[in-house]
């Protein structure tokens, strides 16, 4: 395959105080998703700045950031995040109106749990939080995408959360366009960028084989990145480009002494991608090769 799939995650909950260059307010990420689009990325993933919204409220605010990035390239697949909530109707309370009348194609997903550290250089001192999703919830937000027509963006920090995509892609119950994003820990904070212990696995060849293995010959389309850390300077990028996978990347994974921009970010991984043949696919080419 020679067209690689480029995910922009370009905030997160990456912060101006952390990162200058994070775009936060709806012309600021009208204005990155707008650059990174035309430089070639596929899919534009972001967070609002409230992260307490939800309804037709947090739909609101992200056809805010879309309105214009969809007037420039109106294929462009846009994918919010979970709301805060208590249940599966709260937060996924937006999606209805992100699909039907703001633009989205994608929204997002993990299919598992998981303890996530958020502080501490060791497991003993760590602050940690557990991140619960039971498979009655993932069915439940699988259906909802699939009602919306919305392709389900998997996030993947550990191995049994692949094996649950893989199991739910095999049983026939992902819409289409769904695919997953390996990520790999790169040794900091997904929060605030300081040392933790982390989750999942390393950025390493062997890591990558052992999710690989695990999506065997079921065909579901895979992206690594790196959370903590970076995809390019780490080798993952290289590594997942050489085996035929696609690239997730922007300032809600980068982590690291630098402060560089989402369009920095992108330029890195399009160049390496073009000297090892892949062309990146942009909105069109993503839509294709996932059957968006």
């Amino acid at each position: 395959m020679n067209e690689v799939i480029l995910e922009l995650a370009i905030n997160g909950e990456t912060r101006k105080a952390r990162n200058s260059h994070a775009p936060r307010v709806p012309q600021e990420i009208a204005a990155d998703g707008i650059a990174c689009l035309a430089r070639g990325a596929g899919m534009i993933h972001n967070h609002i700045d409230d992260p307490m919204l939800a309804g037709e409220a947090a739909a609101d605010e992200y056809a805010r950031g879309w309105a214009d990035i969809l007037a420039s390239d109106p294929g462009a697949i846009l994918c919010p995040t979970m709301a805060f909530g208590t249940d599966i109707e709260g937060r996924t309370s937006h999606f209805a109106s992100c699909a039907s009348r703001h633009g989205a194609r994608m929204a997002p997903l993990d299919p598992g749990s998981m303890n996530m550290a958020l502080s501490g250089g060791s497991a003993i001192s760590a602050n940690m939080m557990s991140y619960i999703n039971t498979y009655e919830s993932i069915a439940s937000v699988l259906e909802v995408m699939s009602k919306l027509r919305l392709g389900a963006s998997m996030g993947i920090y550990e191995p049994g959360f692949l094996r649950a995509a893989v199991a739910f892609h095999r049983a026939g119950k992902l819409p289409p366009g769904s695919f997953v994003k390996l990520y790999f820990f790169g040794g900091r904070n997904y929060f605030d960028g300081t040392p933790c212990v982390g989750f999942g696995l390393d950025p390493s060849a062997p890591a990558l084989e052992a999710y690989l293995e695990i999506i065997g010959d079921s065909g579901l389309p895979w992206a690594a990145a790196v959370v903590g850390g970076c995809v390019f300077s780490s080798g993952m990028a290289k590594l997942a480009l050489e085996r035929g996978g696609h690239i997730r990347l922007g300032l809600e994974d980068f982590a690291g002494d630098r402060a560089p921009s989402n369009l920095e970010l992108l330029d890195e991984v399009v160049g390496l991608a073009r000297s090892l043949g892949r062309s990146p696919a942009g909105s069109a080419g993503t839509a294709r090769i996932l059957g968006l």
